[in-house]
């Protein structure tokens, strides 16, 4: 689940730098007063080994009494100061441990109460190039965060991803335990946007036999593997690859063509495709005679161009995709 503040390493880090601390302290002060301690066991005087040594077990609250302060200065002096550290280092401890356990009994009640309440969330593996910008695309779409889960397996692709609040899941998404943790079963679409085509495969298949029903949305580098794709059960296959190249290609010739392709697939600015049901006064019309600029129509499973013939009479039920003009962020 999404978390903000500082790595929960460097936090470990501190605290086991602040035990340490007062550990060496307590040690240096014995060490400094040596002739107010007495070790049962010797007859030497204190050396720095036995004053770690001593403020080991001391600061643990262990004490086995072989090292003993014996004069008023020195015992003094393990009132005030090595008190005080014992407090300190059991509070590091102690507070360390509970924090744990704290945290991860958070944590588990929050994933419980997401699984048991999210349905129609969408999953998208992978939280690279192509990740990032399906991602920004349901945001632009008007998703929320919460709604989107993020699988990978890159600590810091996830942590990007958890800084705009989506919902993150590390592991393999070709192990059907991540997808289900990721919930699979309740999701509306998985974007598989990996970078090797044969995972994207693994995926496919992985997803397609855990949900039957959902949409499964594939990205491949190659033409070639799309039939493998379409074969593991994915609803739509983009071919990045060759999508990219057509566009390099046209901007040599017909840039602006390109500009107009490109805020097309920008959904927070300029125009957008879009998606909308016919409403009731349209139902018996052509799609071609209606305000807005209509590129096809969806009827059932099946998608029509606007030109078609089994479209010139549009239907109740029949969904039209078209070109809507977005607001801009500094427009009322």
């Amino acid at each position: 689940m999404p978390e903000t503040g500082a790595s929960p390493a460097i936090a470990l880090l501190r605290r086991v730098f602040t035990a340490f601390s007062a550990l060496a302290a307590a040690a240096i002060v014995v060490w400094l007063s040596g002739d107010g301690y007495v070790d049962n066991n010797s007859d030497t005087p204190i050396s720095l080994g036995d004053a770690f040594y001593y403020a080991t077990v001391s600061l643990s609250t262990t004490g086995y009494g072989d090292i003993v302060p014996v004069t008023p200065e020195a015992r003094l002096l393990t009132t005030i100061v090595i008190t005080p550290l014992r407090l300190l280092f059991l509070i590091v401890l102690v507070g360390t441990t509970v924090e744990l356990l704290t945290e991860r009994s958070r944590q588990a009640v929050r994933i419980d109460r997401w699984s048991r309440h999210v349905r129609n969330h969408t999953i998208v593996v992978g939280y690279g190039t192509k990740g990032r910008a399906a991602v920004e695309t349901l945001l632009g779409d008007g998703a929320e965060p919460s709604d989107i889960v993020v699988v990978d397996t890159d600590r810091t692709q996830l942590d990007a991803a958890s800084a705009l609040g989506l919902v993150t899941v590390t592991g393999n998404a070709t192990r059907s335990s991540v997808l289900r943790i990721a919930g699979l079963a309740q999701a509306s679409a998985i974007v598989v946007a990996t970078n090797r085509d044969d995972t994207a495969v693994l995926v496919t298949l992985t997803a397609r036999e855990l949900a039957p029903d959902v949409r499964i949305v594939a990205s491949v580098r190659e033409s070639e593997n799309v039939h493998l794709l379409r074969q593991s059960g994915a609803n739509s296959v983009i071919v990045s690859a060759e999508t990219a190249g057509r566009l390099l290609g046209m901007a040599t010739t017909t840039p602006s063509v390109v500009e107009v392709v490109e805020d097309l697939l920008t959904p927070d600015a300029g125009f957008a495709i879009s998606e909308r049901s016919v409403e009731e006064s349209e139902v018996g019309g052509s799609p071609r005679h209606l305000a807005d600029i209509v590129l096809g129509v969806v009827r059932g499973e099946d998608l029509f161009r606007v030109d078609a013939s089994a479209v010139d009479a549009l239907e109740r039920g029949d969904r039209l995709l078209y070109i809507r003009k977005v607001t801009l962020p500094d427009e009322d």
